[in-house]
């Protein structure tokens, strides 16, 4: 069993940057794979980004590429978004999640635990 508990959400200017992190309690989270997503209002969840165990690969969604980078620390066991350069359209419910396994994947249902979200919300 792995418990996520993702933070930092708040609301924030179109331009600025904020920071997401998901603390993870339970056994062996350096097994894991980690992702993050992100749902709208009325939208399905998408595939924000994911992170292997080692935190040698990491894969993005083409629409933040190049403004978001997700991290990961084996020791405190978290996992980070640091979002830069945000838009109006990157508001959403933000929530980790964890997948046991190898292989990464943007499915949301092929991931195993997820937290309750943290709100982003960027005004324009």
């Amino acid at each position: 069993q792995v418990q996520l508990v993702e933070s930092g959400g708040r609301l924030v200017q179109a331009g600025g940057s904020l920071r997401l992190s998901c603390a993870a309690s339970g056994r062996t989270f350096s097994s894991y794979i980690m992702g993050w997503f992100r749902q709208a209002p009325g939208k399905e969840r998408e595939f924000v980004a994911t992170i292997s165990w080692s935190g040698g690969s990491i894969s993005y969604a083409d629409s933040v590429k190049g403004r978001f980078t997700i991290s990961r620390d084996n020791v405190k066991n978290t996992v980070a978004l640091q979002m830069n350069s945000l838009k109006p359209e990157d508001s959403a419910v933000y929530y980790c999640a964890a997948r046991f396994g190898f292989k990464m994947v943007v499915d949301p249902v092929a991931y195993d635990y997820w937290g309750q979200g943290t709100q982003v919300t960027v005004s324009s």
